[in-house]
């Protein structure tokens, strides 16, 4: 897997999965129609990956356990869905939700980077245009390069560490202390916090459908959520299910599940249409966490031009309250 990705990559992971769960919805088998996305796939890389998939679904592998034989190819929220779809049957539909997933991170990362275009554009300007002056007047080389180019470097560094670390094909450890300094930021935490939930849903309804016991279709659900603390929130709860609590009295207490949640999957319980209520909270919570992380979308790259046109005000009122006050030490007023 690339260091960072792009919104081609996503596009390209948008298509692979949107392409598999086209032909298996249409009854083609996993095997097929993995050797068909081998002959055309959305990228050339893509070619031996899917052949080592192919190579160990001949030797007896599950898709899940081939899957993990890539390494690092995919991350770990890939290989739980994909565990939680092929347990339940319903292949197809978590290739799509896969697809459809990264096509909306692929949307969300061009429009980011179209609107921070400008704004980074102006912040470049002023960075190599406001030092200019002394240049100008000294001839420094080293100085000018050091109030640039030195400015810039560490910025990079930071950018690219917070895109990095953001991703989400880091182990488990890495993503819970992401989770929890992600869940302080306005928007961003609680869109994280909803897409999870939207998933959990989702597999859940699934693995309930097939006839997966609610214990084990919980826990495989939690780890499909891509969230470490419904993990191991909903990990923690057998002890207390196996003492004969249902599911809905341990969300209900649960402060990790909204109040919302807690009340509609006790509603299913009761009234026997579970799967119903489930399919409505994933669209819910889908929309929700979508409509949040398109509009934090838009936002940061005003934010950003903001600021750029605030450093840039400030800088030139600096440069011209120094003149004056050499001017005035000079005796020019």
């Amino acid at each position: 897997m690339p260091l960072i990705l792009t919104p081609g990559q996503f596009n390209r992971r948008s298509e692979f999965y949107g392409q598999l769960g086209q032909l298996t919805a249409a009854g083609v088998g996993i095997t097929a129609a993995l050797e068909h996305l081998r002959r055309n796939p959305p990228d050339r890389s893509y070619r031996q990956p899917i052949a080592a998939v192919l190579e160990s679904l001949a030797q007896g592998y599950t898709l899940t356990e081939s899957m993990q034989g890539l390494g690092s190819w995919l991350p770990e929220f890939d290989i739980a869905l994909l565990r939680a779809g092929e347990q339940s049957g319903r292949l197809d539909t978590t290739f799509r939700l896969l697809g459809d997933y990264y096509a909306d991170r692929a949307k969300m990362a061009r429009q980011m980077i179209g609107d921070l275009a400008y704004p980074a554009f102006l912040f470049h300007f002023a960075i190599f245009i406001l030092p200019f002056a002394d240049f100008f007047k000294t001839g420094n080389l080293v100085v000018y390069l050091a109030k640039t180019v030195g400015v810039l470097i560490p910025i990079y560094g930071l950018v690219l560490a917070i895109v990095y670390a953001a991703q989400s094909k880091h182990g488990e450890t890495w993503r819970s202390w992401m989770e929890s300094l992600f869940r302080v930021v306005p928007v961003l935490g609680r869109a994280r916090g909803e897409l999870a939930l939207a998933r959990l849903s989702s597999a859940l309804e699934a693995l309930l459908s097939a006839g997966i016991t609610v214990v084990e279709a919980w826990e495989l659900a939690a780890t499909a959520s891509g969230s470490p603390a419904l993990r191991r929130t909903v990990l923690a709860w057998r002890p207390l299910v196996d003492a004969g609590q249902t599911p809905s009295e341990v969300v209900r207490v649960s402060s990790k599940f909204p109040e919302l949640f807690a009340n509609q999957y006790a509603t299913g319980e009761v009234s026997g249409k579970l799967d119903d209520t489930l399919r409505g909270l994933h669209r819910y919570y889908q929309e929700e966490g979508s409509r949040r992380l398109h509009s934090l979308a838009r936002w940061t790259p005003r934010a950003v031009y903001l600021l750029v046109m605030l450093l840039i005000a400030y800088r030139v009122v600096h440069f011209w309250a120094d003149y004056f006050n050499q001017v005035s030490a000079a005796g020019g007023f």
